[in-house]
């Protein structure tokens, strides 16, 4: 009986990864940073390298606590951060793409509180000071030597809106090896924290390839050269590397899941904060259910670095290729 159970379980998975995708490969999940402080500053998010014509619509819900100071800097966020981002691309000869992103940005003070103090006791993970706060109180104020740089404040508004565009370098049937880069423009209110109150720019090279017929992997290595953040204050920042690699594997007709990672050296100078001095870690979870010329996707994210990055992340994406 047990071995008629085994054999059953194993044909059942040779099954189930040995299926044909029924649609070609859709691109790593759109996830960008959602750290309100690495949000304003063109955070990258890992692309394929591929070119589309598309729509998309993304929707991220993310918890952020950072609450620490040093002899000159001082960030307190406790808030939750709601995006919803359209985006749409467009080819041109199958060679260069442009593209536009135009994000909604809401703070709030969040309904997650109790459920992460709950999380964090119950793993015996630690909350970073998270549960001496009030639950689901908004607190968004960042000051550099006792001067205040930026106070959010509970509230929507339109972010930096972001202009892209893609050169083919390369390309088989298997692997592509375009050029990328991107022009984000100071559509945001700096001084709530939806932008920054500069053109920031970014390039990178983008490749993937195929691996059989069930697996795609993608890999960016880029830069972004972040302008002024133009608040209460005016601030100086770095141009930050970053690095990303994601696994798109096809396990069923229509389904796949997909994994990511993308590293950011943190754009700000050093100030002695811990989460704004190391480089930022986004490692994505989730999976993809693609029919036709749509799909439609499901993310979890996590901070494994705990540094410039939100606690948690949920998206949610819907694409609809032309």
């Amino acid at each position: 009986m047990n071995r008629h159970l085994t054999m059953s379980v194993v044909l059942f998975f040779s099954a189930f990864f040995v299926a044909s995708p029924a649609v070609p490969f859709e691109g790593p999940f759109p996830i960008r940073n959602q750290f309100p402080l690495y949000r304003v500053l063109n955070p990258p998010s890992l692309e394929k390298a591929s070119l589309e014509d598309s729509f998309s619509a993304d929707f991220s819900y993310a918890s952020v606590y950072t609450v620490q100071s040093s002899s000159a800097w001082s960030i307190a966020a406790d808030m939750e951060v709601a995006e919803l981002d359209f985006r749409f691309r467009k080819s041109f000869n199958d060679s260069f793409e442009l593209g536009i992103d135009i994000p909604i940005i809401s703070f709030n003070s969040g309904f997650m509180d109790s459920f992460l103090n709950d999380y964090h006791s119950a793993f015996g993970f630690p909350d970073y000071g998270r549960s001496e706060r009030p639950l689901n109180t908004f607190l968004y104020e960042v000051r550099r030597n006792g001067v205040l740089i930026i106070k959010g404040d509970t509230g929507t508004g339109i972010g930096d809106i972001r202009l892209t565009a893609k050169k083919t370098l390369l390309k088989s049937d298997s692997a592509a090896v375009t050029f990328f880069a991107d022009l984000e423009l100071p559509t945001g209110d700096a001084s709530r924290g939806f932008g920054n109150g500069s053109l920031d720019a970014g390039a990178a090279i983008l490749v993937e390839k195929r691996i059989g017929e069930k697996v795609m992997v993608y890999g960016n290595a880029g830069i972004v050269f972040p302008g002024k953040l133009r608040a209460e204050e005016t601030l100086k920042l770095n141009a930050s590397p970053y690095a990303g690699l994601g696994v798109e594997a096809a396990v069923w007709s229509h389904v796949s899941l997909l994994g990511q990672v993308m590293f950011q050296k943190s754009p700000f100078p050093k100030t002695g904060i811990g989460s704004l001095d190391r480089p930022s870690a986004l490692l994505s979870l989730g999976g993809r259910y693609a029919w036709e010329k749509n799909s439609l996707d499901f993310a979890f994210t996590e901070d494994p670095n705990t540094a410039g990055a939100p606690d948690v992340s949920f998206t949610l994406s819907f694409k609809r290729r032309f």
